[in-house]
């Protein structure tokens, strides 16, 4: 008993503040930008990138980058001659329109792909908020996390039930949506939780491209999820296809499959971005 009350006074809580507070830690993997002002359009980063995320027209001198497909793997970055690409640390990329993840217009397919929610959908892209710290209100952290539970409950009853659908993914986004339950993340103290079947779910939280094999699972788990229900595309594969994009066997991402509420872009976003993405879908549905 001593020793269990002498690592309870010696490690304070581990759980994390976030969404109270902001993580920018200098370790952060998150969202490349490219300076076009220091970019000489040579177009190595485009040629090499191997999700072809990178859309660029020398004759323009334009360049972007479409985040539903970019895997982050900072290649563009290490072979940029110029130095012009830049790894930030941002990671609160989820975003409820697909169009808004594409950063330019030459990107291919990005603007062909019409998703499944965006086909009866009026909603402004510009009305896509970000999460900052100085929006929040000045309150600790337990009224926040008290709060959440208050609207979660408000809106479904009570706590919010996740069912995680595997459409055919590398199991990494898998790995990052596991460790939402881990004691530094603990999801359940924002009131919401994980079950076993469709049925019981609020919000189905889908990895992977929706590969030949998974496609009428997906399509029966969402159909068997009693309305109202939200689904979240987690990872790069399921917002786009990411590097299996146009294969006989893969799907360009879940949302010609099911109708999609939010996207978060990543390979894989790491389990805050996960909660950033699921905390944008309970405001899609205020």
């Amino acid at each position: 008993m001593f020793n269990t009350l002498k690592k309870i006074i010696k490690y304070p809580r581990l759980t994390q503040d976030y969404p109270n507070r902001s993580l920018t830690p200098a370790s952060f993997l998150g969202q490349t930008e490219i300076d076009t002002a220091k970019c000489n359009f040579c177009g190595d980063c485009a040629s090499h990138c191997p999700s072809h995320a990178i859309g660029l027209d020398k004759s323009a001198r334009s360049i972007g980058i479409d985040y539903a497909k970019c895997i982050f793997c900072i290649l563009c970055e290490e072979i940029c001659p110029v130095g012009a690409v830049q790894t930030t640390n941002k990671f609160e990329l989820a975003v409820r329109d697909k169009v808004t993840l594409n950063s330019h217009a030459l990107c291919t397919n990005a603007l062909s792909d019409t998703p499944l929610s965006n086909k009866n959908n009026d909603e402004s892209i510009n009305k896509t908020a970000i999460i900052k710290e100085d929006n929040l209100a000045n309150t600790s952290y337990e009224t926040i996390c008290s709060d959440l539970q208050v609207t979660i409950k408000r809106i479904f009853g009570r706590s919010l039930q996740i069912r995680e659908v595997d459409a055919g993914s590398c199991n990494g986004c898998d790995y990052e949506i596991n460790a939402l339950n881990n004691p530094f993340n603990d999801l359940e103290r924002l009131g919401i939780s994980f079950v076993a079947s469709p049925r019981h779910a609020d919000m189905l939280l889908v990895t992977g491209t929706g590969t030949r094999n998974m496609q009428q699972a997906l399509v029966k788990t969402y159909e068997a999820t009693p309305d109202p229900k939200l689904v979240v595309a987690v990872g790069a594969c399921a917002c786009s296809g990411g590097i299996f994009r146009d294969t006989y066997a893969t799907n360009n991402g879940i949302d010609s499959l099911v109708p999609v509420d939010v996207y978060i872009p990543g390979c894989p976003p790491r389990p805050q971005a996960i909660i950033y993405g699921i905390l944008k879908a309970i405001d899609r549905v205020k």
